[in-house]
C-alpha cells in the first residue's frame, strides 16, 4: 500500500485543501498578442426598442482576444458605429489598419426574443465573407456571441472555432468537516457556472462523454470511491463500478459505448474496459507496476495510460481490444497524464522539467517534445476540441487555478477564481449541432 499511495498523485486523490467561497472565472491573457490580427467587432445597433441584457459584439470581441489570434480595436477608438453593411466606409477601417470588420444590429423578435443580424467583411478587399441572422433568446444570449465569435474564427483562420463549447472542472470549499467539493460545468469562457455534484468526500477525474450530454467522474462516499456517469442537464446518474480499491481514471470511447477506467480489484492498478451497453469488463493490462490513466485515440483503436513499469511514470499504449504494450515516451524521467489531440497526432502530457511539472505536447510520428506551460506545478491537461488550446491545473499565490496555453505555447491565459481553488479541467467535445 505504500507504494501506490506513492503514485496516487496520478490518480487525483489528493485533495485536502482550505478554501474560501467561489465566485465565477475571470480569463487573464498572459502574452500572445505579438502578430494578432487587427479587428473592429462595432457595438451592435440596437433597434425597435430592443434592449439585450448582454453586449454581444463585446462577447464576440473578447473571444476573438482569447485565442490569440486576434487584436479587436476597442470602442473608443473607432471612428464610426455602422450596423450594417451599407453603412460601411471601408477607407475609414483602412486607415484605422483594421484587416477585417465585424459589424451587426439586434432587434426584438417575439416575447423575449432577438434576432441578431451580423456581417463579416474583409475591410482591404471591401468584400462580405459572411452574413447570418440568428433567432436568440435573453437566455442565450452569450451562446449567440459565441456562435458568431466562432463563425468568424472560422472564416479568417480556416480552423473550426471552440467558443461554444464548455469546460468542466472540479472546486472546493472549507476545510476538514465542513468541506464542499463541487464538480461544475460553464462556457469556455469561464460565465455561467453551474454545479452538477457536490460532495463531502472527494470527486474527481471529470470525463465528457462525446455527444457532450454526459459526465463519468468518481466520487467518495464513505471513503471508498466509485465511478458514475450523470446527464449533465437532468442529473441523473448511475454507479457503473465500485469494486474493492481502486475505481478511477474514467475515459469514453470515441463512440461513447465504451469506459476504459482504472481498477484494482484483482491486486494492483490495472486498465479495465467497460461496455456499457453489456456491462462486460475487459482486463487490458496485466502487469505488477501501476498502469493508470487511460486515454482513447479519436479512431477509438488505441489506448494510451500513464505507468511506471520502467521505474518511472511514463505513457504507453496498448490496442483498445487487448493485445502488446507499447512505451511511447522517451525524453525526461517523467511524463504522465497524457490525452490525445483531435487529430491524434500528439499528446498532451505532464511533464517533469527539473523539480517542477510542465505541460508538454509530444508529436507522435517524430517523438518531439515541446514544453508549453512554465509553473512549478502544471497538471491535468485537456485539449480544446479544435485543437488550437490546452486547459490545464496550475498552482499560483498558494491556491489552485486554471490555465490555458496554445499548442505553440505562443498564447497564455491565466482562469482565476476570485476566490478558492480549481482543479482538473476537461474541455468539452463539439455537440451534435456544433459539428460542421
Amino acid at each position: 500500500m505504500k507504494r501506490i499511495l506513492s503514485f496516487l498523485p496520478l490518480l487525483g486523490l489528493l485533495w485536502l485543501w482550505s478554501l474560501q467561497a467561489m465566485a465565477a472565472l475571470t480569463i487573464e491573457i498572459t502574452g500572445g498578442e505579438e502578430g494578432a490580427l487587427p479587428i473592429a467587432v462595432v457595438p451592435f445597433q440596437l433597434q425597435q426598442g430592443a434592449a439585450p441584457a448582454e453586449d454581444l459584439a463585446a462577447i464576440v470581441a473578447a473571444d476573438l482576444r482569447r485565442s490569440g489570434r486576434f487584436k479587436p480595436m476597442p470602442p473608443g477608438d473607432m471612428l464610426a458605429r455602422p450596423g450594417s453593411g451599407a453603412e460601411v466606409e471601408f477607407r475609414d477601417w483602412k486607415a484605422l489598419g483594421m484587416e477585417s470588420l465585424v459589424v451587426g444590429s439586434i432587434r426584438p423578435n417575439g416575447p423575449g426574443g432577438f434576432l441578431v443580424r451580423f456581417e463579416l467583411f474583409d475591410v482591404f478587399r471591401g468584400e462580405q465573407l459572411a452574413g447570418y441572422s440568428i433567432p436568440t433568446t435573453s437566455r442565450t444570449l452569450r451562446t449567440t456571441a459565441h456562435q458568431i465569435a466562432d463563425i468568424v474564427y472560422q472564416k479568417l483562420t480556416g480552423q473550426r472555432g471552440a467558443f461554444a463549447t464548455r469546460i468542466a472542472y472540479v472546486t472546493a470549499t472549507g476545510s476538514g468537516k465542513e468541506q464542499r467539493i463541487s464538480l461544475k460545468v460553464a462556457d469556455a469562457d469561464g460565465y455561467n457556472p453551474q454545479t452538477i455534484v457536490k460532495s463531502r468526500e472527494p470527486l474527481m477525474s471529470p470525463a465528457w462523454s462525446p455527444d457532450g450530454r454526459k459526465l463519468a467522474y468518481v466520487l467518495f462516499k464513505g471513503g471508498r470511491p466509485a465511478i458514475y456517469i450523470q446527464e449533465v442537464f437532468t442529473g441523473k446518474r448511475r454507479k457503473v463500478a465500485s469494486y474493492k480499491g481502486i475505481n478511477g481514471a474514467p475515459a469514453w470511447s470515441p463512440d461513447g459505448r465504451r469506459l476504459a477506467m482504472t481498477l484494482s480489484k484483482d491486486g494492483n492498478p490495472e486498465i479495465y474496459v467497460l461496455n456499457l451497453n453489456r456491462n462486460t469488463l475487459t482486463r487490458l493490462t496485466n502487469h505488477y507496476a501501476i498502469d493508470t490513466e487511460p486515454a482513447w485515440s479519436p479512431d477509438g483503436r488505441t489506448i494510451v495510460f500513464t505507468s511506471d513499469r520502467g521505474g518511472k511514470p511514463q505513457i504507453y499504449r496498448v490496442p483498445a481490444n487487448g493485445g502488446r504494450v507499447k512505451r511511447v515516451t522517451f525524453e525526461g524521467d517523467y511524463n504522465a497524464r497524457a490525452s490525445f489531440s483531435p487529430d491524434g497526432r500528439s499528446l498532451a502530457l505532464v511533464t517533469r522539467v527539473g523539480r517542477n511539472y510542465r505541460i508538454g505536447v509530444l508529436d507522435l510520428e517524430s517523438g518531439a517534445l515541446l514544453v508549453l506551460s512554465n509553473g512549478k506545478l502544471d497538471e491535468s491537461p485537456s485539449f480544446a476540441p479544435n485543437g488550437s488550446m490546452i486547459i490545464y491545473a496550475t498552482k499560483a499565490r498558494g491556491k489552485g487555478e486554471l490555465a490555458a496555453v496554445s499548442v505553440d505555447g505562443r498564447v497564455r491565459q491565466r482562469l482565476a477564481l476570485q476566490e478558492g481553488d480549481v482543479r482538473e479541467p476537461v474541455w468539452s467535445p463539439f455537440t451534435r449541432s456544433e459539428r460542421r
